[in-house]
């Protein structure tokens, strides 16, 4: 049979097959002999086990999209969430873009709790413009833009990601009538509590839904060329034919349309000083490669 993974834990994988029954299955050894480890949205050849007994997992089908982390496989959009409360980070955000956008995936945005206010969602706009990312403002808690973000997600199969306490299962609750558990910010130290401890697949209203932890700490990985790296921002992608050198990286050099865009305010300065940054981090990854 074939099916998608729905969670794994330990050893052990939940798969949702074609026929709509979920089955637990342990994977073949010669998955780990190949270099190959099950993913959440991975779709995948299966044995069912007989009886009490559990069944296999035999084959990982190809994957048309992927991300380390979150751990994710075969995602349409990965939705980015941040809210004004914690404070956002927007190093991790850009991060996680650039990832959706090497792993084949669309990245959104979605500004979380627009009862708290909208200044966030016009910055993030302002910020964005230009890059064909769509940005999404909603209120877990009051539905506010809840239906127009239902409609963006229908059809696709969507992750959601972020920092922790941004109200990403509350949001989930919204959307589809969940009753996932909800956290908030530690009291001592304004800090989210962990409330999805694991990357889990639903399947709701006709849709495949992602849910993952929250975190604040991401590496970009290694092995990118500085080229490709630049060539992941698609409002600088259009301006490098008018670069005075080719290829241009849009960091330092003279004669750079980019950084004369980011002079006449046409593009976001704030959000090139965290490309020159992250750049500097493909860099010394692409130094070391060898090492």
């Amino acid at each position: 049979m074939t099916g998608s993974i729905m969670r794994g834990i330990g050893s052990f994988y939940t798969v949702l097959g074609e026929d709509g029954e979920q089955y637990t299955l342990r994977a073949q050894k010669k998955l780990r002999r190949q270099r190959l480890s099950p993913m959440v949205g991975d779709w995948v050849v299966f044995t069912p086990g007989q009886g009490e007994e559990d069944g296999w997992l035999e084959e990982i089908l190809p994957r048309k999209s992927v991300m380390e982390r979150p751990s994710v496989a075969n995602v349409d959009m990965l939705m980015l969430v941040i809210a004004s409360v914690p404070q956002p980070d927007m190093l991790l955000c850009d991060k996680l873009i650039v990832r959706a956008r090497r792993g084949n995936m669309t990245p959104a945005l979605c500004v979380n709790k627009l009862d708290l206010g909208d200044e966030l969602a016009r910055e993030m706009r302002d910020e964005y413009a230009g890059t064909e990312l769509r940005v999404f403002s909603v209120s877990a808690r009051t539905g506010e833009g809840v239906e127009a973000l239902r409609e963006a997600m229908r059809g696709k199969a969507t992750c959601m990601a972020g920092q922790s306490a941004v109200g990403k299962s509350s949001l989930l609750n919204a959307l589809f009538g969940l009753e996932l558990e909800t956290g908030g910010l530690s009291r001592k130290t304004e800090r989210g509590r962990h409330t999805t401890r694991r990357s889990e697949m639903m399947a709701v209203d006709g849709m495949m839904v992602l849910d993952t932890p929250g975190f604040s700490l991401l590496e970009l990985e290694g092995g990118m060329e500085p080229q490709d790296f630049a060539q992941l921002y698609p409002e600088y992608s259009e301006l490098a034919g008018q670069c005075r050198f080719q290829p241009c990286l849009h960091d330092r050099e003279p004669g750079c349309a980019v950084h004369a865009a980011v002079e006449r305010g046409e593009l976001s300065a704030r959000r090139w000083a965290r490309y020159r940054e992250l750049l500097g981090e493909v860099r010394e990854n692409w130094k070391g490669r060898y090492v």
